[in-house]
Protein backbone atom coordinates (compact mmCIF):
# COMPACT_ATOMS: atom_id res chain seq x y z
CA UNK A 1 0.00 0.00 0.00
CA UNK A 2 2.99 2.76 0.98
CA UNK A 3 4.28 1.75 -2.16
CA UNK A 4 1.55 2.58 -4.42
CA UNK A 5 1.14 5.69 -2.42
CA UNK A 6 4.69 6.50 -3.29
CA UNK A 7 4.04 6.13 -6.79
CA UNK A 8 1.03 8.45 -6.82
CA UNK A 9 2.88 11.17 -5.80
CA UNK A 10 5.75 10.47 -8.29
CA UNK A 11 2.98 10.83 -11.24
CA UNK A 12 1.54 13.91 -10.04
CA UNK A 13 4.78 15.79 -9.41
CA UNK A 14 5.06 17.17 -13.24
CA UNK A 15 1.59 17.75 -13.38
CA UNK A 16 1.83 20.06 -10.27
CA UNK A 17 4.89 22.25 -11.87
CA UNK A 18 3.31 22.67 -15.07
CA UNK A 19 0.44 24.28 -13.03
CA UNK A 20 2.77 26.49 -10.71
CA UNK A 21 4.29 27.46 -13.87
CA UNK A 22 0.69 28.49 -15.45
CA UNK A 23 -0.18 30.44 -12.58
CA UNK A 24 3.13 32.37 -12.47
CA UNK A 25 2.77 33.41 -15.81
CA UNK A 26 -0.97 34.67 -15.16
CA UNK A 27 -0.05 36.84 -12.31
CA UNK A 28 2.41 38.64 -14.36
CA UNK A 29 0.16 39.07 -17.50
CA UNK A 30 -2.23 40.49 -14.94
CA UNK A 31 -0.04 43.01 -13.71
CA UNK A 32 1.06 44.00 -16.91
CA UNK A 33 -2.46 45.28 -17.44
CA UNK A 34 -3.02 46.68 -14.28
CA UNK A 35 0.57 49.56 -15.15
CA UNK A 36 -1.00 52.58 -16.86
CA UNK A 37 1.41 53.86 -19.64
CA UNK A 38 3.08 56.95 -18.95
CA UNK A 39 3.74 58.49 -21.82
CA UNK A 40 2.11 56.74 -25.48
CA UNK A 41 4.31 57.37 -28.59
CA UNK A 42 1.99 56.60 -31.96
CA UNK A 43 3.01 55.68 -35.32
CA UNK A 44 2.56 59.40 -36.27
CA UNK A 45 5.06 60.48 -34.06
CA UNK A 46 2.74 61.89 -31.73
CA UNK A 47 3.52 61.44 -27.90
CA UNK A 48 0.38 61.78 -25.21
CA UNK A 49 1.48 61.84 -21.64
CA UNK A 50 -0.31 60.07 -19.21
CA UNK A 51 -0.85 61.14 -15.43
CA UNK A 52 0.84 59.00 -13.07
CA UNK A 53 -1.55 57.06 -10.59
CA UNK A 54 -1.46 57.92 -7.52
CA UNK A 55 1.77 55.31 -5.71
CA UNK A 56 1.03 52.97 -3.34
CA UNK A 57 2.44 53.70 0.16
CA UNK A 58 4.34 51.52 2.05
CA UNK A 59 2.21 49.65 4.79
CA UNK A 60 4.10 51.09 7.48
CA UNK A 61 3.45 55.12 5.79
CA UNK A 62 0.56 56.75 7.21
CA UNK A 63 -2.30 57.13 4.27
CA UNK A 64 -3.98 60.04 3.03
CA UNK A 65 -6.73 60.62 4.62
CA UNK A 66 -10.47 60.24 2.70
CA UNK A 67 -12.94 63.06 2.62
CA UNK A 68 -15.26 61.27 4.61
CA UNK A 69 -12.12 60.02 6.98
CA UNK A 70 -11.52 63.83 7.67
CA UNK A 71 -14.58 64.44 8.95
CA UNK A 72 -14.26 61.09 11.34
CA UNK A 73 -10.62 62.38 12.16
CA UNK A 74 -12.11 66.27 12.74
CA UNK A 75 -11.68 67.25 16.31
CA UNK A 76 -14.54 67.26 18.45
CA UNK A 77 -15.97 70.47 19.83
CA UNK A 78 -15.18 70.40 23.18
CA UNK A 79 -18.79 70.66 25.41
CA UNK A 80 -18.42 74.12 27.51
CA UNK A 81 -17.65 73.32 31.32
CA UNK A 82 -20.45 72.57 33.46
CA UNK A 83 -21.22 73.68 36.93
CA UNK A 84 -20.26 71.58 39.37
CA UNK A 85 -23.36 69.58 40.48
CA UNK A 86 -21.54 67.27 43.07
CA UNK A 87 -20.08 68.00 46.51
CA UNK A 88 -16.94 66.82 45.66
CA UNK A 89 -16.32 69.11 42.27
CA UNK A 90 -17.01 72.30 44.10
CA UNK A 91 -13.62 72.23 45.43
CA UNK A 92 -15.12 72.86 49.14
CA UNK A 93 -13.45 71.28 52.12
CA UNK A 94 -13.55 70.95 56.11
CA UNK A 95 -11.21 70.74 59.08
CA UNK A 96 -11.04 67.55 61.22
CA UNK A 97 -11.38 68.61 64.67
CA UNK A 98 -8.57 67.21 66.68
CA UNK A 99 -8.49 66.00 70.29
CA UNK A 100 -8.37 68.92 72.68
CA UNK A 101 -10.41 70.94 69.76
CA UNK A 102 -11.73 73.71 71.93
CA UNK A 103 -13.64 75.69 68.49
CA UNK A 104 -16.62 73.80 69.28
CA UNK A 105 -16.74 74.46 73.33
CA UNK A 106 -15.06 78.42 73.05
CA UNK A 107 -18.16 78.95 70.09
CA UNK A 108 -20.66 77.54 71.77
CA UNK A 109 -19.72 79.68 75.43
CA UNK A 110 -20.32 82.96 73.79
CA UNK A 111 -23.43 82.04 71.08
CA UNK A 112 -25.43 81.05 73.88
CA UNK A 113 -25.72 84.24 75.72
CA UNK A 114 -27.60 87.34 74.78
CA UNK A 115 -24.75 90.57 75.14
CA UNK A 116 -23.04 88.08 72.71
CA UNK A 117 -25.56 87.46 70.18
CA UNK A 118 -26.38 91.45 70.51
CA UNK A 119 -22.66 92.79 70.32
CA UNK A 120 -21.41 90.25 67.61
CA UNK A 121 -24.65 89.59 65.23
CA UNK A 122 -24.88 85.65 65.81
CA UNK A 123 -26.62 83.71 66.81
CA UNK A 124 -27.16 79.39 66.83
CA UNK A 125 -29.09 77.39 64.65
CA UNK A 126 -29.18 73.48 65.54
CA UNK A 127 -30.67 70.84 62.89
CA UNK A 128 -31.18 69.80 59.20
CA UNK A 129 -34.14 71.45 58.92
CA UNK A 130 -33.71 74.80 60.78
CA UNK A 131 -30.58 75.54 59.11
CA UNK A 132 -32.63 74.81 55.44
CA UNK A 133 -34.80 77.43 56.18
CA UNK A 134 -32.35 79.86 57.29
CA UNK A 135 -30.30 79.14 53.96
CA UNK A 136 -33.58 79.46 52.11
CA UNK A 137 -34.72 82.59 53.20
CA UNK A 138 -31.18 84.07 52.85
CA UNK A 139 -29.38 84.15 56.20
CA UNK A 140 -26.04 83.94 55.70
CA UNK A 141 -24.03 80.83 57.29
CA UNK A 142 -20.46 81.58 59.09
CA UNK A 143 -19.72 78.01 60.33
CA UNK A 144 -21.12 74.53 60.72
CA UNK A 145 -19.96 72.05 63.03
CA UNK A 146 -21.28 68.60 62.00
CA UNK A 147 -20.24 64.75 62.69
CA UNK A 148 -20.81 63.18 59.48
CA UNK A 149 -20.03 64.18 55.87
CA UNK A 150 -23.14 63.48 54.62
CA UNK A 151 -25.27 66.14 56.65
CA UNK A 152 -23.30 69.19 55.02
CA UNK A 153 -23.74 67.73 51.68
CA UNK A 154 -27.75 68.04 52.02
CA UNK A 155 -27.20 71.58 51.97
CA UNK A 156 -27.30 74.01 48.90
CA UNK A 157 -23.88 74.18 47.74
CA UNK A 158 -23.67 77.64 46.71
CA UNK A 159 -24.88 78.50 50.26
CA UNK A 160 -21.28 77.18 51.72
CA UNK A 161 -18.65 78.84 49.66
CA UNK A 162 -17.04 81.24 52.27
CA UNK A 163 -18.14 79.07 55.31
CA UNK A 164 -15.90 77.40 57.28
CA UNK A 165 -17.05 73.41 57.96
CA UNK A 166 -15.50 71.80 60.75
CA UNK A 167 -16.18 68.20 61.59
CA UNK A 168 -16.22 67.26 64.65
CA UNK A 169 -17.48 64.41 66.63
CA UNK A 170 -20.68 63.38 68.01
CA UNK A 171 -20.30 63.11 71.08
CA UNK A 172 -19.23 66.78 71.49
CA UNK A 173 -22.47 67.88 69.72
CA UNK A 174 -23.93 65.93 72.09
CA UNK A 175 -22.81 67.98 74.81
CA UNK A 176 -23.59 71.50 73.65
CA UNK A 177 -27.17 70.53 71.92
CA UNK A 178 -30.26 71.76 73.58
CA UNK A 179 -32.56 68.76 71.77
CA UNK A 180 -32.93 65.76 73.26
CA UNK A 181 -32.04 64.01 70.25
CA UNK A 182 -29.02 65.78 68.67
CA UNK A 183 -29.25 66.26 65.00
CA UNK A 184 -25.74 66.14 64.59
CA UNK A 185 -24.54 69.59 62.61
CA UNK A 186 -24.55 72.97 64.39
CA UNK A 187 -24.56 76.36 62.25
CA UNK A 188 -23.44 80.07 63.07
CA UNK A 189 -25.22 82.23 61.13
CA UNK A 190 -25.24 86.34 61.34
CA UNK A 191 -28.36 88.08 63.05
CA UNK A 192 -30.43 87.84 60.32
CA UNK A 193 -32.30 91.61 58.83
CA UNK A 194 -36.05 91.05 58.23
CA UNK A 195 -35.53 93.23 55.41
CA UNK A 196 -33.07 91.84 53.51
CA UNK A 197 -34.38 88.23 53.68
CA UNK A 198 -36.49 86.86 51.49
CA UNK A 199 -39.59 85.04 52.74
CA UNK A 200 -42.00 82.31 51.49
CA UNK A 201 -43.89 83.30 48.33
CA UNK A 202 -46.95 81.52 49.99
CA UNK A 203 -45.95 83.52 52.97
CA UNK A 204 -46.35 86.49 51.65
CA UNK A 205 -49.04 86.08 49.55
CA UNK A 206 -51.52 85.37 52.34
CA UNK A 207 -50.10 87.76 54.49
CA UNK A 208 -53.01 89.75 56.22
CA UNK A 209 -53.06 93.39 57.68
CA UNK A 210 -52.45 91.85 61.37
CA UNK A 211 -49.61 92.68 63.54
CA UNK A 212 -48.61 91.42 66.77
CA UNK A 213 -46.92 93.35 69.29
CA UNK A 214 -45.07 91.24 72.40
CA UNK A 215 -44.78 93.20 75.45
CA UNK A 216 -43.01 91.82 78.55
CA UNK A 217 -42.88 88.27 77.57
CA UNK A 218 -40.23 85.70 79.31
CA UNK A 219 -40.92 82.58 78.30
CA UNK A 220 -39.03 81.01 75.70
CA UNK A 221 -41.48 78.82 74.96
CA UNK A 222 -44.66 81.04 75.11
CA UNK A 223 -42.82 83.48 72.55
CA UNK A 224 -41.76 80.80 70.10
CA UNK A 225 -45.10 79.03 69.96
CA UNK A 226 -46.51 82.92 69.77
CA UNK A 227 -44.23 83.31 66.62
CA UNK A 228 -45.67 79.83 64.77
CA UNK A 229 -49.27 81.09 65.50
CA UNK A 230 -48.41 84.25 63.80
CA UNK A 231 -46.86 82.85 60.95
CA UNK A 232 -49.93 80.16 60.73
CA UNK A 233 -52.48 83.11 60.95
CA UNK A 234 -50.77 85.05 58.07
CA UNK A 235 -49.47 87.82 60.46
CA UNK A 236 -47.59 90.91 58.26
CA UNK A 237 -45.29 91.28 61.23
CA UNK A 238 -43.71 90.45 64.92
CA UNK A 239 -42.83 93.81 66.96
CA UNK A 240 -41.30 92.45 70.28
CA UNK A 241 -40.76 95.30 73.25
CA UNK A 242 -37.46 95.69 75.25
CA UNK A 243 -38.58 93.47 78.10
CA UNK A 244 -39.44 90.33 75.92
CA UNK A 245 -37.12 87.29 76.05
CA UNK A 246 -34.70 87.40 72.92
CA UNK A 247 -36.40 86.08 69.84
CA UNK A 248 -33.06 84.35 68.89
CA UNK A 249 -32.49 82.51 71.81
CA UNK A 250 -31.80 78.62 71.06
CA UNK A 251 -34.88 77.63 72.95
CA UNK A 252 -37.15 80.12 71.44
CA UNK A 253 -35.91 79.04 67.79
CA UNK A 254 -36.61 75.04 69.09
CA UNK A 255 -40.45 76.11 69.96
CA UNK A 256 -40.88 78.67 66.67
CA UNK A 257 -40.15 75.72 64.40
CA UNK A 258 -38.87 77.92 61.13
CA UNK A 259 -41.23 80.58 62.09
CA UNK A 260 -38.37 82.91 61.91
CA UNK A 261 -37.86 82.78 58.53
CA UNK A 262 -41.49 82.77 57.50
CA UNK A 263 -42.75 86.34 59.44
CA UNK A 264 -40.30 89.68 59.76
CA UNK A 265 -39.48 89.61 63.48
CA UNK A 266 -37.87 92.93 64.61
CA UNK A 267 -36.40 92.55 68.37
CA UNK A 268 -36.08 94.96 71.18
CA UNK A 269 -37.88 97.85 70.23
CA UNK A 270 -38.19 101.05 72.38
CA UNK A 271 -42.27 101.91 72.93
CA UNK A 272 -41.53 105.47 71.61
CA UNK A 273 -40.15 103.55 68.55
CA UNK A 274 -42.86 100.94 67.84
CA UNK A 275 -45.75 103.34 65.81
CA UNK A 276 -42.91 103.55 63.54
CA UNK A 277 -43.50 99.72 62.46
CA UNK A 278 -47.16 100.17 62.39
CA UNK A 279 -48.93 100.61 58.71
CA UNK A 280 -50.95 104.09 58.76
CA UNK A 281 -54.68 103.89 60.55
CA UNK A 282 -53.40 101.10 62.39
CA UNK A 283 -55.59 100.25 65.53
CA UNK A 284 -53.96 98.74 68.34
CA UNK A 285 -55.98 96.37 70.93
CA UNK A 286 -54.73 95.08 74.30
CA UNK A 287 -55.48 91.39 75.24
CA UNK A 288 -56.99 91.26 78.49
CA UNK A 289 -55.89 88.58 80.33
CA UNK A 290 -57.95 89.45 83.60
CA UNK A 291 -61.47 88.76 83.11
CA UNK A 292 -63.04 90.01 86.18
CA UNK A 293 -62.11 93.97 85.22
CA UNK A 294 -63.57 93.52 82.11
CA UNK A 295 -66.69 91.78 83.29
CA UNK A 296 -66.59 95.09 86.14
CA UNK A 297 -66.28 97.48 83.01
CA UNK A 298 -68.70 96.33 81.18
CA UNK A 299 -71.21 96.04 83.64
CA UNK A 300 -70.21 99.28 84.88
CA UNK A 301 -70.25 97.99 88.25
CA UNK A 302 -67.32 99.77 90.62
CA UNK A 303 -65.76 97.04 93.19
CA UNK A 304 -62.61 96.66 94.65
CA UNK A 305 -61.91 93.38 92.59
CA UNK A 306 -61.43 96.23 89.19
CA UNK A 307 -58.55 98.09 91.03
CA UNK A 308 -56.88 94.93 91.90
CA UNK A 309 -57.03 93.26 88.61
CA UNK A 310 -55.66 96.55 87.23
CA UNK A 311 -52.32 95.72 89.64
CA UNK A 312 -52.16 92.46 87.61
CA UNK A 313 -53.10 93.91 84.31
CA UNK A 314 -49.95 96.48 84.14
CA UNK A 315 -45.88 95.57 85.41
CA UNK A 316 -45.84 97.87 88.27
CA UNK A 317 -41.85 97.31 88.93
CA UNK A 318 -41.23 99.82 86.89
CA UNK A 319 -43.63 102.25 88.39
CA UNK A 320 -43.41 101.29 91.98
CA UNK A 321 -45.25 103.66 94.27
CA UNK A 322 -46.63 103.96 97.85
CA UNK A 323 -50.36 102.34 98.07
CA UNK A 324 -51.42 105.79 98.59
CA UNK A 325 -50.15 107.58 96.02
CA UNK A 326 -51.31 104.86 93.67
CA UNK A 327 -54.84 105.28 94.90
CA UNK A 328 -55.12 108.39 94.28
CA UNK A 329 -53.91 108.27 90.59
CA UNK A 330 -56.09 105.27 90.11
CA UNK A 331 -59.25 107.52 91.54
CA UNK A 332 -58.32 110.28 89.23
CA UNK A 333 -58.21 108.23 86.26
CA UNK A 334 -54.24 107.35 86.11
CA UNK A 335 -54.59 104.39 83.84
CA UNK A 336 -55.96 104.88 80.16
CA UNK A 337 -59.63 104.12 79.85
CA UNK A 338 -60.29 101.83 77.15
CA UNK A 339 -63.60 99.87 76.30
CA UNK A 340 -63.62 96.19 76.59
CA UNK A 341 -64.98 94.17 73.93
CA UNK A 342 -65.68 90.35 73.18
CA UNK A 343 -63.04 88.95 71.22
CA UNK A 344 -65.26 87.44 68.53
CA UNK A 345 -66.81 90.83 67.78
CA UNK A 346 -65.64 92.72 64.91
CA UNK A 347 -62.52 94.52 65.41
CA UNK A 348 -60.09 94.48 62.28
CA UNK A 349 -62.10 97.00 60.15
CA UNK A 350 -58.72 99.20 60.18
CA UNK A 351 -55.48 97.55 60.27
CA UNK A 352 -55.06 95.79 63.84
CA UNK A 353 -52.09 95.52 66.23
CA UNK A 354 -52.64 93.18 69.05
CA UNK A 355 -50.71 93.67 72.42
CA UNK A 356 -49.98 90.58 73.77
CA UNK A 357 -48.72 90.98 77.59
CA UNK A 358 -46.65 88.13 79.82
CA UNK A 359 -48.40 85.89 81.95
CA UNK A 360 -46.14 86.86 85.25
CA UNK A 361 -46.02 90.89 84.78
CA UNK A 362 -48.88 91.34 82.41
CA UNK A 363 -49.10 94.51 79.73
CA UNK A 364 -47.10 97.89 79.95
CA UNK A 365 -48.50 101.21 80.64
CA UNK A 366 -47.13 102.81 77.49
CA UNK A 367 -49.49 99.44 75.61
CA UNK A 368 -52.60 100.92 77.02
CA UNK A 369 -51.78 104.41 76.44
CA UNK A 370 -51.02 103.37 72.54
CA UNK A 371 -54.19 101.55 72.53
CA UNK A 372 -55.94 104.65 73.69
CA UNK A 373 -53.98 107.08 70.86
CA UNK A 374 -54.78 105.04 68.12
CA UNK A 375 -58.64 104.23 69.12
CA UNK A 376 -58.19 100.71 69.86
CA UNK A 377 -60.09 98.51 72.58
CA UNK A 378 -59.30 95.71 75.41
CA UNK A 379 -60.25 92.14 73.21
CA UNK A 380 -61.62 90.10 76.59
CA UNK A 381 -61.43 86.16 76.08
CA UNK A 382 -64.23 84.93 78.49
CA UNK A 383 -63.17 82.23 80.89
CA UNK A 384 -65.28 80.35 83.27
CA UNK A 385 -65.11 82.38 86.80
CA UNK A 386 -62.76 80.69 89.00
CA UNK A 387 -60.28 79.85 86.66
CA UNK A 388 -56.89 81.45 85.79
CA UNK A 389 -56.58 83.63 82.76
CA UNK A 390 -55.41 81.91 79.84
CA UNK A 391 -51.40 81.19 79.06
CA UNK A 392 -49.75 84.00 76.82
CA UNK A 393 -49.20 81.66 73.80
CA UNK A 394 -52.82 80.43 73.91
CA UNK A 395 -54.43 83.79 73.81
CA UNK A 396 -52.39 84.94 71.44
CA UNK A 397 -53.40 82.66 69.18
CA UNK A 398 -56.85 82.39 69.58
CA UNK A 399 -57.36 86.55 68.87
CA UNK A 400 -54.87 86.31 65.51
CA UNK A 401 -56.97 83.72 64.18
CA UNK A 402 -59.89 85.32 65.10
CA UNK A 403 -58.66 87.89 63.17
CA UNK A 404 -57.88 85.74 60.07
CA UNK A 405 -61.31 84.76 60.51
CA UNK A 406 -63.22 87.98 60.45
CA UNK A 407 -61.02 89.29 57.72
CA UNK A 408 -62.02 85.95 55.60
CA UNK A 409 -65.50 86.57 56.33
CA UNK A 410 -65.53 90.15 55.06
CA UNK A 411 -63.32 89.31 52.07
CA UNK A 412 -66.06 86.60 51.01
CA UNK A 413 -69.38 89.10 51.82
CA UNK A 414 -66.73 91.32 49.43
CA UNK A 415 -66.59 89.01 46.37
CA UNK A 416 -69.89 87.88 46.77
CA UNK A 417 -71.00 91.48 46.38
CA UNK A 418 -69.43 91.97 43.54
CA UNK A 419 -70.87 88.71 41.92
CA UNK A 420 -74.51 90.07 42.43
CA UNK A 421 -73.41 93.56 39.88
Amino acid sequence: MAALVEGGRRSLNPLLRVAQAWDLEARRWVRALRRSPVRVVFPSGEVVERKRAPEKQPRGAPSQARPWDQRQQQPRPTPAPQESNTWEETGLHYDRALPGDKRLSSVMTIVKSRPFREKQGKILLEGRRLIADALKAGAIPKVFFFSRLEYIKELPIDKLKDVNLIKVKFEDIKDWSDLVTPQGIMGIFAKPDHVKMTYPETQCHHSLPLLLICDNLRDPGNLGTILRSAAGAGCRKVLLTKGCVDAWEPKVLRAGMGAHFQVPIINNLEWETVPNYLPPDTRVYVADNCGLYAQAQMSSKASDNSWKCDRRFLKFRKYEEDEEREEIRASKGWLPELEVQSYDLDWTEAPAAVVIGGETHGVSLESLQLAESTGGKRLLIPVVPGVESLNSAMAASILLFEGKRQLRVKAEDLSRGRSFH
